[in-house]
């Protein structure tokens, strides 16, 4: 897997933005910031947009977008073909999405989360693998779900 990541975030998010570059650098991972550069109110489906663009493109494999619950951008992720993105407050979450959903996006919520936690979800969600076995078969069902709506 390529050691680049995608960042999204919202004005919410921005408060924790730099904390989590530097964490995700330190852990040697590139980091493709796609946004927002302040704390100016803005429209979080543009970040979570250009973030899972650059997954589809095959720029890098996985993404972080934060909001103010995680919930919003989770949302707006999940609308895009072969994105699968997971809202976690909890690292048991964070682990078991990559293991048993083959997540590629982790969003979490500044308002939900600190960012101690918020450093320990996004471990827990690297440090994972995908397990496969009748939980690949599974998230074949949901592609195969999502190919079915067009």
């Amino acid at each position: 897997m390529k050691k680049i990541i995608t960042l999204g975030c919202d004005h919410a998010g921005f408060e924790m933005k730099d904390a989590v570059i530097a964490h995700l650098n330190a852990r040697g991972w590139e980091v493709l910031d796609v946004g927002t550069d302040s704390a100016d109110s803005c429209d979080y489906p543009v970040f979570a947009h250009a973030a899972c663009k650059n997954i589809q493109r095959g720029v890098c494999d996985l993404g972080i977008l934060i909001c103010g619950t995680g919930i919003g951008m989770s949302l707006v992720a999940n609308k895009h073909r072969g994105i699968r993105a997971a809202a976690c407050s909890d690292t048991f979450s964070a682990r078991l999405t990559r293991v048993h959903n083959n997540a590629n996006v982790l969003c979490f919520g500044t308002r939900v989360v600190g960012i101690g936690l918020a450093l320990d979800l996004i471990d827990n969600f690297l440090d994972a693998e995908f397990e496969g076995g009748k939980h690949e078969r599974r998230v074949n069902m949901i592609t195969e779900i999502e190919n079915a709506e067009k």
